[in-house]
């Protein structure tokens, strides 16, 4: 997979916008960038975390409360701490405050998303062999400045529109040629790609456990979304 940038973005859904904004501005000190409208009533409020965007995605109508999914923890590296931080948000998702990692800046994370996996050599080879993105399990799998740790735990079969974490994103040049690779290689289709007008192509595709990843071509990014 050749990415077009090089970090991660991590999407979640609350039905409780006031207080989520708030905790993740103040307590977790993640600015605030711009607010996208998406259409049918979602509002993404959209929060930088390095090149890394936090979407937190607010329905004109209530979601539902679903069984959780694999995404379980986010990890953000921050000056703002001295010691590790466990938070929980207005919708009990983890959050956990490290300090900004000792190591030199080309080896340096913005972010790290902990997956519970119901087999986690299963998943590894999805992430790494499907998706292409280097590292292994005992490291985990980088995705420029950000890194996914897979873990064991159990997933039940997971809902994308509901409360809590969601969905990753994978910015690429090319969705509609990414898409059909890594559904050949394997992966699951969660969703065949659309344009979005001018701003992206975007498409879903699924991990083993039924995870939701949208693979985007966003113009603002690639330049282009021919």
């Amino acid at each position: 997979m050749q990415l077009a940038k090089p970090a991660l973005d991590v999407g979640l859904y609350t039905n409780q916008l006031d207080a989520t904004l708030a905790f993740w501005q103040e307590q977790a000190h993640v600015p605030y960038a711009e607010l996208l409208k998406v259409g049918g009533g979602l509002h993404q409020h959209r929060h930088a975390i390095g090149d890394s965007v936090l979407k937190i995605n607010h329905p004109r109508e209530p979601l539902p409360t679903a069984a959780p999914s694999g995404l379980a923890k986010l990890e953000l590296f921050t000056d703002q701490v001295e010691q590790p931080l466990e938070l929980l948000d207005p919708d009990q998702n983890e959050v956990l405050l490290s300090p900004v990692p000792n190591k030199a800046e080309a080896d340096a994370l913005n972010l790290c998303l902990h997956m519970r996996a119901n087999n986690p050599e299963q998943s590894a080879h999805f992430y790494g062999e499907v998706l292409g993105l280097p590292g292994s399990l005992e490291e985990g799998f980088r995705v420029g400045a950000s890194k996914i740790l897979i873990g064991p735990g159990t997933v039940e079969p997971v809902q994308r529109n509901a409360v809590g974490y969601r969905y990753m994103t994978l910015q690429v040049f090319d969705v509609v040629s990414t898409h059909a690779d890594i559904v050949r290689r394997g992966g699951g289709e969660g969703m065949a790609p659309v344009r979005l007008g001018e701003v992206a192509y975007i498409s879903f595709v699924l991990d083993p456990d039924g995870n939701w990843i949208e693979i985007s071509q966003r113009k603002s990014i690639t330049g282009s979304l021919e």
